[in-house]
């Protein structure tokens, strides 16, 4: 079909909708009218109660809380109201003349236009206040009822993932590359830049690994150059752990009556082992779940983690997104999959190993309500959860505990560029999709995607909430894992630096040091420490005193081991502090290991600047659901049995209270329809 007649349908569709999706009234309930006689009363008339507190359809409560069915509802009620249900099974992608991408728009909303010789109709997959506006609709005019049919949310989902799967694909891949081709890791750019950094570093670092071969006044520059930018890299972080925190001034929570939509967004690969427990993590979050909008995208021959999916008792709705086979196997391509179908006002992101807190998505909006428009995406507090499986998993708390607690908070005070973490992020989804979202050729997109934000003009914040994940307790897992950020890291520093003197305009001077010494730093101390190591051993076993170039022996010794140790102990210092502040000081002894862990972040490196010339878009899974220890189940347990202790102890003195009346379900946060 020709575009204009394209345009044409478009037209006839949001007329369509114009007329049956008026302004709802408030005093009836008629989506209910259709399950009279179907459920008891006292559930209906308990449906209707929550309905009204939380501002959503009585239907999205009963579906939300498991009374019924979504298509047993819809079936149900497109038979009160005289109207057809469309399973969309047998039917063409040519009944709907729109394009992909104005196909994707409208599913989204819930709307699918299609024609049938010279009508046009709209297939409705009801959300929100929809059913209720479409039954009043009807009511008020019968005719209205020949103008659309209804189908699940889910028939909606696989039918555009039918007709437009090559749209899904290219978008899923190419769209950043498309419209920002200069903000993308893909190729061809990348190798002729990832070959540039190789030879520019290789080349210093020979020089100095191998100064005897060079003249003493140029190893001692580099030396000197490295050394300085080492130092500047600690000092920025010494500077970020020192910014004093201040307690924000927190909103009052906003009524669940206006809460928006919030979109969950997981994307997973062979997560059998993890899968459940992520679902009971959502399922335990404190938000009305009728306005929770929950989709996992999975790779199409991940039959494994699907199986999983479909066989656990699921208390909670959610969209299932089968990833396109094409492109890069990236996470942030199965992201940027998942992201066209989300219809929630934020979107937060969660691996499969997270155990977000309950309250998370309360205190993100507290956030973005407080710090306005500005404020394009908060990251909650990651935190290592199995942390007793060894000296490696202490490690990874203790860093992580300097990182999300120490070093990021500072940097978000100080409203520098923030590199997020790769989960727990929660956006504004409109921002998110105006930023041009994930670069699916980029194995950090976390980091890559908070430069970019800043890059646009938006800040990025944290926020004081946890997420409990696992760490890889192994050193082969650790080391896959740890080499594909550093990967990312190079990829992210080589695409931003791609036009420096924009980056500055951009950036600002203060932006872009930071990107200097968060990115560029990070991977440039880790590359250097063991060739100053290497140094300093060489210096310390030679016995005779020499003079190279305006610096003795001994004082270039001096040199490499201040800097080693500045190293270890800036490391030790931070990790301290954030232990202190988890309350996780027992584990402090493994702080004695950080030279290990230095080397092995330099391991880590130097096979990541191996791999970017070598397989640039590889992703090494790191492997979850293999935790033998949890921090989180033994609070808990720990917290239960102190809660028993205390109740026996209040009953056995005749304190323990008792409610007068029972409590109200009805103005608790409840999530379900009792």
């Amino acid at each position: 079909m020709a575009l204009g007649a394209r345009s044409a349908v478009a037209l006839a569709a949001e007329q369509i909708a114009g007329r049956i999706l008026p302004v709802p009234s408030k005093t009836a309930l008629p989506e209910l009218d259709c399950l009279h006689g179907h459920l008891e009363r006292d559930v209906l008339a308990r449906a209707a109660r929550r309905a009204q507190v939380i501002d959503v359809g009585a239907d999205r409560v009963l579906i939300a809380a498991g009374a019924l069915s979504e298509e047993g509802y819809l079936r149900a009620l497109a038979e009160h109201l005289g109207i057809s249900f469309e399973p969309l099974d047998g039917v063409s992608r040519e009944l709907c003349p729109l394009d992909d991408a104005q196909l994707i728009e409208l599913a989204r909303d819930g709307m699918l236009p299609l024609v049938a010789g010279d009508q046009v109709f709209l297939v409705i997959a009801p959300r929100g206040l929809a059913a209720r506006t479409i039954a009043e609709a009807v009511q008020n005019d019968p005719a209205l009822a020949a103008m659309f049919r209804f189908t699940t949310a889910a028939r909606l989902t696989s039918f555009v993932l039918r007709g437009a799967a090559e749209a899904l694909a290219e978008h899923s891949t190419h769209a950043l590359m498309r419209q920002w081709p200069l903000l993308s890791a893909a190729p061809p750019r990348r190798l002729g830049l990832a070959f540039t950094l190789a030879t520019t570093v290789g080349a210093a670092l020979t020089a100095i690994g191998f100064g005897a071969f060079a003249p003493a006044s140029v190893t001692q520059v580099l030396t000197l150059a490295l050394a300085t930018l080492f130092i500047a890299w600690l000092g920025f972080r010494v500077a970020a752990a020192a910014v004093p925190l201040e307690e924000p001034e927190v909103p009052q929570p906003l009524p669940d009556s206006a809460l928006p939509i919030y979109t969950v967004i997981c994307a997973l690969y062979r997560e059998a082992a993890s899968v459940g427990e992520l679902l009971a993590a959502i399922e335990r979050l404190e938000y009305p779940r009728e306005k929770l909008d929950v989709i996992i995208a999975l790779e199409a021959d991940d039959t494994e983690t699907r199986a999983v999916i479909e066989a656990r008792n699921n208390r909670l709705q959610f969209t299932l997104i089968t990833v396109p086979s094409v492109g890069p196997r990236t996470k942030p391509k199965a992201l940027n999959t998942a992201l066209p179908f989300a219809h929630g006002t934020f979107t937060v992101i969660y691996d499969a190993e997270d155990r977000p807190e309950p309250d998370q998505l309360h205190r993100a909006l507290q956030a973005f309500e407080r710090d306005g428009d500005g404020l394009a995406c908060v990251q909650a507090q990651l935190t290592i959860d199995n942390t007793a499986d060894g000296w490696l998993a202490r490690l990874f708390t203790a860093e992580y505990a300097a990182q999300f607690d120490v070093f990021l908070p500072g940097v978000a005070t100080m409203r520098l560029p923030l590199p997020l973490g790769g989960s727990s992020n929660h956006f504004r989804t409109a921002i998110l999709r105006e930023v041009g979202a994930w670069d699916s050729f980029n194995v950090t997109e976390d980091a890559d995607l908070g430069m970019r934000l800043a890059r646009f003009g938006y800040r990025a914040g944290m926020i004081a909430s946890t997420t409990c994940e696992e760490a890889p307790a192994r050193l082969g897992p650790w080391l896959r894992q740890r080499t594909r950020w550093f990967k990312g890291w190079m990829q992210t520093w080589l695409v931003h630096m791609r036009k420096p003197r924009r980056l500055l305009r951009e950036l600002g001077l203060s932006g872009v040091l930071a990107f200097q010494l968060i990115v560029g730093g990070n991977v440039l101390a880790a590359l250097v420490h063991p060739l100053f190591l290497a140094m300093l051993v060489d210096a310390a076993l030679d016995g005779t005193p020499s003079v190279r170039g305006d610096l003795t022996e001994e004082m270039l010794a001096v040199l490499y081991a201040g800097t080693a140790l500045a190293g270890y102990l800036v490391s030790a210092l931070l990790a301290w502090m954030g232990l202190a502040r988890r309350d996780l000081l027992t584990s402090a002894w493994v702080l004695l290991l950080m030279p290990l862990h230095w080397l092995l972040l330099s391991l880590a490196a130097w096979r990541a600047l191996y791999q970017l010339i070598r397989n640039p878009y590889a992703w090494e899974k790191t492997e979850h659901g293999l935790a033998k220890s949890s921090r989180l189940v033994s609070d808990t347990t720990r917290a239960l049995i102190e809660l028993e202790r205390y109740l026996k102890r209040l009953k056995e003195t005749g304190q323990l209270p008792s409610w007068p009346d029972g409590p109200d379900a009805d103005t608790s946060r409840s999530r379900g329809i009792a």
